[in-house]
């Protein structure tokens, strides 16, 4: 029995080709992030994390959001996002306020110093992300990625990414 079990068990390890590939992946994404992330703090003097607040609050109705939903929404933990958040406020890219259906909660409210640090962001964002990433790929590349990022959300029970269904331009 105990040598039935590690057989199974090794059965279910990557083999070597399937490892390479998820290294590959691992390495070559961190890499990208890497140089995105020093691109946007050199020209714009934003963090990833800075970009992603501003970004979701951007996006969401008037601007603002309560805490807990712009953590999930950016898929960071609560107490990540609360010291963040601190970060931001002093530097006057956002403000809390208190919940006005919750007085236990907050909203975050982007700020008009935060909208102008994002939109003065944002240009060399997107040309660093075509810098990096698209100006590399092909077409089909791209339409693979796509599917295969379909996939591994579907796989781990994640909702498609927001504009996934859009057509392109």
């Amino acid at each position: 029995m105990p040598h039935e079990r590690k057989r199974r068990s090794r059965r279910r390890l990557p083999t070597q080709r399937q490892l390479r590939a998820w290294r590959a992946y691992v390495e070559t994404s961190e890499i990208v992030r890497a140089r995105a992330a020093s691109h946007l703090q050199r020209a714009a003097g934003l963090s990833t994390g800075d970009y992603q607040v501003l970004l979701a609050l951007t996006e969401a109705p008037g601007n603002r959001l309560r805490s807990s939903e712009l953590a999930a929404a950016i898929s960071w933990e609560r107490s990540r996002l609360s010291h963040h958040l601190g970060r931001m406020e002093k530097r006057g890219l956002i403000r809390r306020e208190e919940c006005t259906d919750d007085s236990r909660g907050a909203d975050a409210v982007l700020t008009t110093e935060g909208a102008r640090a994002f939109r003065g962001g944002s240009i060399p964002h997107l040309e660093a992300v075509r810098e990096l990433f698209i100006d590399a790929l092909s077409d089909a590349q791209l339409e693979q990625l796509e599917e295969l990022n379909r996939t591994l959300r579907n796989h781990l029970g994640l909702p498609p990414v927001p504009g996934a269904e859009q057509p392109d331009d």
